[in-house]
Order: structure tokens, then sequence, then C-alpha cells
């Protein structure tokens, strides 16, 4: 008998031996079993999954004459005839050569004569999406309501360019990819039951080049017994196959952790000399990493996809690199990956990529930082904070008086005005600070105050100048600074800069600091001032203008309000 290759000799003919697909084969057994056969039925998924097998399968089961648990027998004349193609009631169709509206003429009026020995006469049309758009309408109605005795099969690798008129008369069946561990299982049974000794590395190296298709699994698997001549290891297969060595993504991770920038140019030497595709090798660096994550997170190497001598070794970067960490190199690599593929030097344009990362520091959590400042300076009390500048270092403690005990509570401090009378130093340069967990005090306040004033009126002073001026520090709780304003028009624009003069507590501060008016103290003051009848009546024109700009006219420009 003349050779056959692996994946014709070793092409299933139950649906038992169709492996990665029992979701498929399963429904087809039970309808066969409840007698539940449809007309159509439209396979699709990859390359190389058993879409076709499990069709001839399926056919060969409905015309089977000793059927056993919907499973073809295998060894009736009708099976041996189908097995042998010389059953003329199953017809296979070519759809790339057979794509015109003359052969789907020709077939639509073959259907209407009967099966000659069989049950069934079944259509099993490959690569149906390559028919041409007439001859699918020229299909709809011979489809739709087809002889009881034809079944139609159709396979394709494009669903897509099916039209939706045709997928709706058909029972749809979704092929998946086969898994890796799947693919292993199959070609370590067929090299024991044809007794060709092949390594664990050696199949995942095949069964990662064949991306989820059995078929190319096969293929590869003849030339690799074929190159090899009894002398089968992972160097040979993976230089056979051009394919890159994962040793030297480990190669990479482990300059990542020793910071060996040397490895980054031994490695792109490598990949040079070998002729390998950059791009090939991001994408094993990508997945490279994505097992060590898997292994992060999970404590156990179950889910990378790798031999079994590479899995132990992924085990041992589990204290190596953090979630975090390798997060940030995926993302990298991901965008390394995108502008490598429109790069002129790619060997250039890897070597500057791998530098980063083997540069790239470790992630340290914002708890962390606070944990390792609070051991530096050997104080375990956190309302500290450390003010830097170039000429000296200054620490200032909280204040942790409580602003109020009870709603009746008096106030802790008065102040009236010390930034008028004053002026506190200011260093030319702006300090450093490290935060910890407290940040100001009320007496630091009043140091900087007028500095804080300066600030201001160097951009709105014709706005502020005077509301700041006349702004009275009463105490400080956490970041809220209890102020009193005596001039209700005052309040009024306070509260309308209240954002601005914020944000430049933040900037000047290193801390936002949130004003509350003490409205009862204003009051009073107000009361007090109000004994003249000349600030009575200027209380009393205030009061009557509503507009807050027309007031300030009124107050600072010296202006008056003419009742048209």
């Amino acid at each position: 008998m003349n050779y056959q290759v692996t994946a014709r000799k070793w092409r299933p003919k139950l649906f038992a031996d169709v492996v990665g697909q029992e979701h498929i084969t399963s429904t087809l057994k039970n309808a066969i079993k409840e007698n539940r056969i449809a007309h159509a039925y439209l396979f699709t998924g990859p390359r190389g999954v058993g879409k076709t097998t499990t069709a001839r399968i399926f056919a060969k089961t409905l015309n089977c004459i000793n059927p056993t648990n919907a499973e073809p027998c295998n060894d009736c004349e009708m099976c041996k005839a189908i097995q042998n193609s010389q059953l003329m009631d199953i017809i296979e169709i070519d759809g790339a050569s057979n794509r015109g509206i003359d052969e789907i003429r020709t077939l639509r009026e073959s259907v209407k004569y009967a099966p000659t020995r069989g049950k069934f006469k079944v259509y099993i049309i490959d690569e149906v999406h390559m028919l041409t758009k007439e001859s699918f309408n020229a299909f709809l109605k011979t489809l739709e309501e087809p002889p009881a005795h034809i079944i139609f099969i159709f396979a394709t690798t494009d669903v897509h360019k099916v039209p939706l008129t045709i997928i709706s008369r058909c029972q749809r069946y979704d092929f998946r990819r086969i898994q890796l561990d799947t693919i292993k299982a199959t070609l370590a049974k067929i090299a024991a039951e044809e007794k060709i000794k092949i390594d664990d590395t050696t199949l995942t190296i095949i069964s990662k080049k064949a991306d989820g298709a059995l078929r190319d699994a096969e293929s590869y698997f003849d030339q690799v017994i074929a190159y090899c001549q009894g002398k089968i290891d992972p160097a040979t297969v993976a230089q056979m196959l051009n394919l890159i060595d994962e040793e030297l993504y480990f190669k990479i991770s482990d300059a990542i952790v020793n910071k060996n920038y040397n490895a980054v140019f031994e490695a792109s030497t490598i990949i040079y000399e070998n002729g390998w595709d950059f791009i090939d090798f991001m994408n094993g660096l990508t997945e490279h990493f994505r097992n060590i994550l898997t292994v992060i997170i999970s404590g156990k190497s179950d889910f990378a996809e790798t031999a079994e001598v590479f899995k132990i070794k992924y085990l041992e970067y589990r204290d190596q690199f953090t979630e975090s960490d390798l997060l940030r190199l995926l993302n990298f690599l991901n965008k390394v990956n995108q502008e490598l593929k429109y790069s002129q030097n790619q060997k250039l344009k890897i070597e500057i990529a791998l530098s980063h990362l083997v540069g790239m520091e470790k992630t340290s959590t914002l708890t962390e930082m606070i944990s390792n400042l609070k051991s530096d300076s050997g104080s375990s009390d956190s309302d500290h904070i450390k003010i830097i500048s170039s000429s000296k270092t200054e620490s200032l403690k909280k204040n942790d008086d409580d602003f109020s005990k009870s709603s009746n509570s008096s106030i802790i401090h008065s102040i009236h005005k010390p930034v008028q009378k004053e002026k506190v130093e200011q260093s030319v340069e702006m300090p450093m600070i490290e935060i910890r967990q407290s940040e100001l005090n009320f007496e630091n306040i009043i140091k900087k105050w007028q500095g804080f004033i300066d600030e201001i009126n160097k951009e709105k002073a014709l706005t502020l100048a005077s509301v700041m001026g006349n702004l009275d520090l009463l105490s400080l709780n956490g970041n809220h600074l209890l102020v009193s304003l005596i001039d209700p028009h005052n309040r009024k624009t306070f509260e309308m800069h209240e954002k601005y003069i914020e944000n430049k507590s933040e900037n000047y501060f290193g801390k936002r600091l949130k004003f509350q008016m003490n409205i009862a103290d204003s009051v009073s003051k107000i009361s007090d001032i109000a004994e003249t009848s000349e600030t009575k009546s200027s209380i009393q024109q205030k009061r009557e203008t509503s507009d807050p700009y027309e007031q300030f006219i009124v107050d600072e420009l010296g202006g008056q309000k003419l009742e048209l």
C-alpha cells in the first residue's frame, strides 16, 4: 500500500475520534438517536479542526445499516463503500471550483432523484463561501424546501461571506480551535502507535506552531519525522520549523531581574543571525510574560501554554515580579509591537525597547512608600510633615487641637489682621514637600499668609486685594480654615473667587485649604462698626445693591448708583 500522510491515515472514523469538538458531535449523535435530522447544516470554524471529517462521519452514520449508539459500524457494505468513495449517494463538491450558477442549476436538477442505495442523499459542499451571489440566489428555494431524502452540509472558514438568507435556512455549528494539550495528546497517541520516540518539548513546539489546527500539527509531525531521521530533539525541530528558541525569552526575563544590559544585545544578535522575525519575537516575548503573570496570580503553572520543563522554570519567577510590574511590561510590549511594524530598523527598535525593559524599576504602592518613609525617619508618629529645602530641613508638628467640642464651643484663636502689620520672610526657592499624614498647622499658615496674599495680588490685585487684606484667620481644623470678613460685600466677592483662592492655596501651601466663613463673628463686628451714621449708610447702600460688580464700583471706585 502507498504511503499515506498522518492527516489522512489517522482521520477519525467515529464521532468519538473527533477531538476538541465534543459540543458538536454530542448534538449530532443525539439528533440521530431522536430522529431529528435537519435538511441543511452549516459547519464553520478555523482550518483543520474537523469540519469536513465530521460531515463525512455524519453522512456515513445516516446511511449505515447497523449503527451503534449513533455511531457508524464501519463494517457494513454502506460504510465500506462510503470510506472508499464508491457510494453515489454521498456527493462532495468543492465550492471553489464549482461556484458558478450553471453548477448550481445542475445540482438543483439532481436533487429530485432518490438515493441509489442509501437512506439519504447527502451533499457536502466544502468552502461554500466561494459560491457567487447568483449561485446563492439560485440555491435559496431548493435549500429551503428540499425533498425529504436530501441533506445539505456546508463547510466554510469564512462564514461572514455566506449570505444571511443561506445561514437562516441551516443549522449552524461553530467549530473551535483545538487546545494545545489536546493536540499534544493526539500526536503522542499517534507517535506511540507508530512507535516513534518524541519528547514533550518537541510535541509542544509542533502544537504551538499548528495554532489550534490538528491537521497542520499532523503535517508538521510528518515533516519532523522525515527531517530528524529517528533522532528527534527540540533544538533540531525548532531549527527546521524556524521557530524562536524559548530559552531566549527566559534570557530576557532573567536580564530584567538582574539588570543585565549586555543580554539585550546578545539576544538581538541571535535573532538577527538566525533570520528570525522580530515581530514573531515580540509576540513570543509578550506570551512569555503573560505566562509569568499567570504563575504569579495563581501560584501555579497550569495556565502556561508550554512544555513541562518550562513550566518548572516559570515557577521560579513567583518572587521576582509583581502583578503591577508585569502589567507595565505587557503594556509597554504591546505599544512596541505596534510601532515595530512601521520601523525602518527593527533590530535597533528591539534593542532600545529591551534596554527600557531592563532599566524599568519595580513598582511600589503608595502604602509601601509611606511605610518606607516611616522606617527611614525612625519615627512612628504619622502626624508630621518634613519640608526639605536647599538650605535646611525643617520638621513641623501638627496641631491636634480640635476646632470644636460641641455646637456651642468657642473659637480657639481670634487674630485680627496679623498679616497687615508684619511681613514674613519668604525663601527664594519653593521647598520640596515630603508628604506624610499631616501637612499643615495653624502657626505655619499665619507665618506664610502675607506671602500667599502677595501671590494672589500678582494676578488679581484689583479684585481681591481688599478682600484678602481684610480677611481674619480664626483657626484650622484639618484642612478647613475658619475665617472672618466684616464687610458683606467682601464676603460676596470672596465667595465668587473661592475656587480660585483654594487652587492657589494648594499650589502655595502644598495642600488644598477649604475656607469656612464665621458668619456670627462677622455679624457682630458689623454691628460694632455700624454705630456711626456714615457706616450705617454705607451698609444700607451695599444691601440695596444686588450686583456684586456694581457694589465693587460703589465701594472701591467711589461710584454712585443712579436711579432712572
